[in-house]
């Protein structure tokens, strides 16, 4: 129950610190307006939300905080496949609940929309810092060109998490690999589809994003899944070859 109770307030932490940050404070003022954190700052955002729950909650589940990390890891053998379906309810749940209280924060500015209003069915890319693709891409980028990356994206992401917590590297080091990872994936890939891989946080905004965000969410959770599974083996596979190099 511990773990997944860590799992649940990791991800509450990783929607609330980094959705949170696009939705509040990546245009705030407007785009000329120097406290506005803008892309940088939403991608730092997301890696230090990674970093500083991994440190909190590591040492008591593993700080997966993602349901494709879970996934990745159990195929890596680094989690056992009995604690998947536990760990992947506790994150979606925290992460609707991060989305939740986001929407409430939020709609306490009288200026807050979703979208423009001449939008009512809420169809607009990186609505509620949602996941899209096409039309809902921030860059306007296709379905394919989305689901490339996503996978390659979240395949790397566990290469990077395997690599910087195998029991060869130093201890104590690895949440900051990890967050730097989370950052530099970002600022790749939020042009491409506002940067999902992890389906609960892709599911968490879309709740609240509305229709277009809801049709499109299948894609961020079969392509960080793929990548997950591609991560998990290959890295599997090379962390069996350092040991034994």
């Amino acid at each position: 129950m511990k773990k997944l109770v860590a799992e649940f307030l990791g991800t509450f932490w990783l929607v609330l610190g980094g959705c949170g940050s696009a939705v509040l404070a990546a245009k705030f003022g407007g785009d000329s307006n120097p406290l506005g954190i803008g892309f940088v700052g939403v991608a730092l955002a997301f890696g230090l939300t990674v970093l500083t729950g991994a440190y909190a909650f590591g040492h008591i589940s593993g700080g997966n905080f993602n349901p494709a990390v879970s996934l990745g890891l159990v195929v890596g053998g680094r989690l056992p496949a009995k604690d998947l379906p536990g760990y992947v309810i506790a994150q979606v749940l925290g992460g609707a609940l991060a989305a939740f209280v986001l929407y409430q924060i939020a709609s306490g500015n009288p200026d807050f929309h979703l979208v423009p209003a001449a939008l009512d069915d809420h169809s607009t890319a990186g609505a509620f810092a949602s996941n899209g693709y096409g039309a809902l891409s921030p860059g306007g980028y296709s379905l394919g060109a989305a689901f490339l990356c996503e996978v390659v994206m979240t395949a790397l992401f566990l290469i990077i998490i395997m690599g910087s917590t195998h029991r060869l590297v130093p201890a104590g080091f690895a949440p900051i690999a990890i967050g730097l990872g989370l950052t530099l994936i970002h600022l790749i890939s939020i042009p491409v589809t506002n940067t999902s891989v992890n389906p609960a946080r892709s599911t968490a905004v879309a709740l609240f994003a509305g229709s277009g965000a809801m049709s499109q969410l299948w894609l961020f959770w079969v392509a960080p899944a793929i990548g997950a599974v591609l991560g998990g083996l290959i890295y599997r596979w090379l962390g069996d070859e350092a040991t034994t190099a």
